[in-house]
């Protein structure tokens, strides 16, 4: 790509830029080219695997903070009558999984955080795309408890 720019007396400058932009979407070609030619059966996920009834522990807990988004183009009630035809709130969450946190976050939609053995992120993964989506938009982000951290460094700093 060339850029021409006018320089500060009024001269035309020619500059080739980086063919970095280029890369990038090349490099997204190639991905969605690779992920057609496996065919959509070779990402689609099978039923859940076994649910492992395993207790989160020190050693095997993993954090996860879910953000339910509402879909703001259709009514309350629409999107609650959708969940509860998807069966949202009977399988979700699901035995043995901790609840941490459940807000609702005005503007955005609901905020969950789960304390769960990390064998088990499959199944919660699964259970929220068979009953969640539709009604939300959800964003997944591990999560760690940083509450005494953040304190203790607060009061020190005091």
């Amino acid at each position: 790509m060339i850029v021409v720019r006018k320089s500060a007396d009024g001269r035309h400058i020619e500059r080739k830029m980086a063919m970095g932009r280029c890369k990038g979407s090349l490099l997204a070609i190639a991905a969605l080219a690779a992920v057609l030619a496996l065919g959509p059966d070779a990402l689609a996920q099978t039923a859940a695997a076994p649910a492992e009834n395993a207790a989160p522990t020190a050693d095997n807990a993993v954090m996860l903070t879910i953000f339910f988004k509402h879909d703001q183009s259709r009514p309350l009630s629409e999107l609650n009558a959708q969940l509860e035809k998807q069966g949202f709130y009977k399988a979700f969450p699901p035995p043995g999984v901790e609840v941490v946190s459940w807000y609702v976050m005005m503007g955005i939609g609901q905020v969950v955080t789960l304390r769960l053995p990390a064998s088990r992120l499959r199944e919660v993964n699964r259970i929220l795309e068979n009953t969640a989506w539709g009604s939300y938009h959800t964003e997944f982000y591990p999560t760690y408890d940083y509450k005494a951290v953040g304190i203790a460094a607060h009061e020190k700093a005091q």
